[in-house]
């Protein structure tokens, strides 16, 4: 089996036709599908949140039987995750794709999760803590992208569940729990 570090890919994607975009519909559909499981697990387990359509991705293409996606097929499966709101386009041009292999409800689960185990309940933190802080290690919130980490933050805020405070900088912006 073919690996990209420790990633382990599947047999797929040693399969050539799978780096063209299908013409029969009912295979094109079972492309898509597989190409977006394999995006979503990939970004998970290499903590990769964002993907630029124009930059090298190491998914896009397999050296070992030589070949590549076209820009049309990166375009066609990031648009699929994004009609399944696993994904976000960060521009109207479609060059750079936001991944959402949680969406942002399960970011704030995990968010709540992570107070109740650290013991932060009424407890204010800086978001960079909650980033890069020494809980956050080991666990999925640790090098979240900082877009995902706000919107989730709002969310729990809309939700009475926390309050946001503005600091000077980003790295001194808080949050007080109230879970």
């Amino acid at each position: 089996m073919q690996k990209l570090g420790e990633f382990k890919l599947p047999q797929f994607f040693n399969y050539p036709p799978y780096f063209t975009l299908q013409p029969v519909k009912e295979t094109r559909e079972k492309q898509v599908q597989l190409w977006k499981e394999l995006i979503l697990d990939y970004c998970r387990t290499q903590k990769i949140f964002i993907i630029g359509l124009e930059e090298e991705f190491p998914l896009f293409s397999n050296p070992v039987i030589e070949r590549s996606l076209s820009h049309e097929g990166r375009e066609a499966f990031l648009s699929a995750l994004v009609s399944e709101g696993r994904a976000e386009w960060m521009d109207k041009g479609h060059r750079k794709c936001l991944i959402l292999w949680h969406r942002i409800q399960d970011w704030a689960d995990i968010i709540l999760q992570y107070v109740k185990d650290n013991g932060l309940e009424d407890s204010v933190v800086t978001i960079e803590e909650i980033r890069s802080g020494t809980e956050s290690q080991g666990t999925e919130l640790y090098g979240i992208d900082r877009t995902i980490l706000n919107r989730a933050l709002k969310l729990l805020e809309q939700k009475g569940k926390l309050v946001i405070f503005k600091g000077t900088s980003a790295d001194d912006e808080g949050v007080k729990f109230s879970v």
